[in-house]
């Protein structure tokens, strides 16, 4: 029995508003336990009442529910098999119709009588083609209504506006929304934890008012009032989040490392055959400032690929070796780790090799440690990290090991963020006496409110131009199912590169048989699930056989042991390989200024941020690079409308904005990563950026008030609530 004697609040257990067996089905199927669960179940769309569904716009497999009224029944028997088979024709006023059939329940014409109106539920299929919904679930209105009557029935049902919940088959929309009416009519909404001073300022709606209207919408005026209300409140807690990180970081003491006038960096600089651009200039110096504060810098630097992201945080390093502390660049492949360390000892040259017989007196030593170094490697590079005499540390993970000990870590460089949680950051972070400073590096462009939302807690730099010398990049998709005569031409492409003395990269999704492997990208699209994805280890002897026969070809995944895969590398870099052919473990950092052609198989496997790190790999010399996307997807799909927005424009940010729409936001906040229930579910990062700016100067005046919210409990808890800890960390780590 369904218990409403009592107020209900967010704590309720479901089994006591909605019963036993309901709220079973809605806990195994949908994740809902209690009341407070179930009110933020929000609908993901809404029938306007008289508006009915267009059957024509149905699209065969999708999961559909249909305000539709019946045309016709008729039952008739099978022919292949005993039994009764009955047909129902539904339509929606527009003309078209879909047929509805059950098997052997010819007792459900009663019920299905032409002129009745319901909701049908089900997966939409086709025989002979013809859509049709097999079995539905339904729910009809009052048999006796006129179509006044029923329209005023379904206002009753769930008001002007007729929520579509997210449901399943076990659970339909209909039974949601009734669970949620039951709910509602005992429902007591928690204590409104927005102050009223920036409820008033901002003109929102209580919060009560808020949780009924979006369930209940009288009108799309106070449909729209609803949600803007609760996504404000997603915003303001994230936004609440990261304003108290941001807090709480500048309360901890930090050491000042500030520039000095003359020393490493001012040998470096003075040695550079080049010029900074402006921007590297202008970031060089907001990065200055920051370490030479005694609060730790916590700034994010993202830059276009090939922008110079590098050189930027060698000369911060520098600074702090400056200073007299120690910089460590935390890479996350030891194909990236070895590449940093080759390429920051070439621009230190003799500055980096003190101690050695053609090392620069005012140099320091640059070290790299990783899980591959052999012992007596290892025992040497740890000695010269704790001892100090080290003052720059490139490594992988293998940097948070115990053993490894700093003598004193002043700076924390971390490529890549996105590859490293939170907990691996802190553990290099907790190797210093004190906190060190922390400049994360990123080569995918964020959109504003993604950096507002996701790197809130980090102050932003970024890297626009590229530096003199670098060459456009020229992308073109490659339609190699309407047009393999374009695959053809693409491989005798790179071939006139080579024989211009140029090299090339080939890359694949897939390494091998094996999945789970570590630089190995799920598919882009399920249209792409025809065949398996293209792997290196399968497509490297066949172009050796085929159209690249002659010449020298490499392979480079993330199986290799650590020594080939560096072995390979060196001699690609070496211009002793004309070719090779790689997974995404060459999606970063990798730099060969020669190589100037990349072709891309399986392009559509790929995401967009993707594809543009990759092609960043190319046109880093004089001579101008191309890249060239293959992909079996047809012309119009969306995989092939990604491709095409990819190969239009070299802009980052716009091809990041595009990434952002095509993705699940709830991937961008974290929906995903965690396995608890998460109430972030409205807010839109690029629909909704002037409110996220809003919540962000409300958060951050509020927080430098009240920097606790020990005068605001409610507003904590809800906080809580929407942002749990699981939530924070991947706000912090991005």
């Amino acid at each position: 029995m369904t218990d409403t004697s009592t107020e209900v609040t967010t704590a309720t257990p479901l089994r006591q508003v909605v019963g036993e067996k309901t709220a079973k089905a809605l806990a195994d199927h949908l994740d809902l336990h209690t009341a407070g669960d179930l009110v933020y179940h929000f609908p993901r769309r809404y029938d306007q009442r008289g508006e009915h569904t267009d059957l024509r716009a149905l699209t065969v497999g999708e999961q559909v529910t249909l305000l539709a009224q019946v045309q016709s029944a008729t039952v008739r028997p099978m022919r292949a098999r005993k039994g009764t088979m009955l047909e129902i024709s539904i339509g929606d006023g527009s003309g078209a119709t879909l047929t509805c059939t059950f098997f052997n329940q010819a007792w459900r014409e009663r019920d299905l009588r032409r002129g009745r109106w319901g909701l049908f539920a089900g997966k939409v299929t086709e025989f002979r083609g013809k859509r049709q919904l097999n079995g539905p679930a339904y729910q009809l209105l009052r048999a006796d209504a006129s179509q006044d009557e029923a329209a005023e029935e379904i206002e009753e049902f769930a008001g002007a506006l007729i929520p579509v919940y997210p449901a399943t088959a076990a659970v339909p929309t209909w039974v949601v929304a009734r669970c949620v009416r039951t709910l509602l009519d005992t429902f007591q909404p928690p204590e409104d934890p927005l102050p009223a001073a920036v409820r008033a300022g901002r003109n929102l709606i209580g919060l009560g008012a808020a949780l009924r209207e979006i369930h209940r919408p009288s009108s799309q005026e106070d449909l729209y009032r609803a949600r803007h209300r609760l996504k404000w409140d997603e915003a303001f807690a994230v936004q609440l989040t990261l304003a108290q990180r941001r807090a709480r970081a500048a309360e901890f003491p930090a050491r000042a490392r500030s520039r000095t006038d003359a020393g490493l960096l001012a040998a470096f600089d003075a040695a550079l055959p080049y010029e900074l651009t402006e921007g590297q200039s202008r970031v060089g110096e907001e990065i200055a400032a920051d370490l030479g504060r005694a609060h730790p810098m916590h700034r994010l630097l993202q830059g276009e690929v090939g922008s110079g992201k590098t050189l930027v945080a060698v000369r911060a390093m520098l600074q702090v070796v400056d200073a007299g502390g120690q910089a460590a660049l935390l890479a996350p492949t030891e194909v990236l780790a070895t590449q940093h360390h080759r390429s920051i000892g070439a621009q230190l040259g003799a500055l980096g090799r003190a101690g050695e017989l053609d090392g620069d007196s005012r140099g320091t030593r640059l070290t790299l440690v990783t899980g591959s170094l052999g012992a007596a490697a290892r025992r040497a590079a740890l000695a010269e990290v704790s001892a100090g005499t080290a003052g720059i540390v490139v490594g992988t993970h293998a940097l948070l090991y115990e053993g490894v000990d700093f003598h004193d870590l002043g700076l924390v460089v971390v490529d890549e963020q996105h590859r490293f949680g939170v907990e691996q950051r802190d553990a290099l972070r907790a190797k210093a006496a004190q906190p060190p400073h922390v400049l994360v590096m990123t080569a995918t462009p964020i959109p504003r409110t993604v950096a507002m939302t996701v790197y809130g807690d980090l102050e932003t730099s970024t890297l626009s131009q590229l530096p003199r010398g670098r060459s456009p990049i020229a992308s073109h998709v490659v339609p190699a199912a309407e047009k393999p005569a374009y695959r053809d031409r693409a491989w005798q492409r790179l071939r006139e590169e080579v024989q211009a003395g140029h090299q090339a990269y080939v890359v694949c999704p897939r390494i091998g048989e094996a999945t789970g492997d570590e630089d190995e990208e799920p598919p882009g699209d399920t249209e792409s699930a025809r065949r398996p994805p293209l792997a290196v280890t399968e497509v490297a002897p066949l172009l050796a056989e085929g159209p690249l026969s002659g010449l020298r070809i490499g392979v480079l995944h993330g199986r290799l042991p650590a020594e080939e895969k560096d072995a390979v590398m060196r001699r690609f870099a070496a211009a002793e390989l004309d070719v090779l052919v790689a997974t995404t473990v060459i999606e970063v950092g990798v730099d060969v200024p020669n190589a100037t052609v990349m072709i891309i198989l399986d392009a559509d496997r790929f995401g967009v941020s993707q594809l543009h790190q990759l092609r960043g790999r190319v046109g880093r010399g004089a001579a101008a690079g191309i890249c060239l996307l293959v992909t079996e997807a047809v012309e119009g799909s969306p995989a092939r409308e990604r491709l095409d927005a990819v190969a239009s424009t070299t802009d980052g940010f716009k091809l990041a904005e595009l990434d952002l729409e095509q993705r699940r936001e709830g991937d961008v906040l974290g929906a995903s990563q965690s396995g608890r229930h998460s109430h972030l579910r409205l807010l839109s990062l690029l629909r909704d950026a002037k409110l996220i700016t809003e919540a962000r100067a409300e958060a951050t005046e509020l927080v430098g008030d009240d920097p606790d919210l020990s005068r605001h409990p409610a507003l904590a808890a809800s906080v809580a609530a929407l942002v749990d800890e699981e939530r924070a960390e991947f706000l912090e780590k991005g």
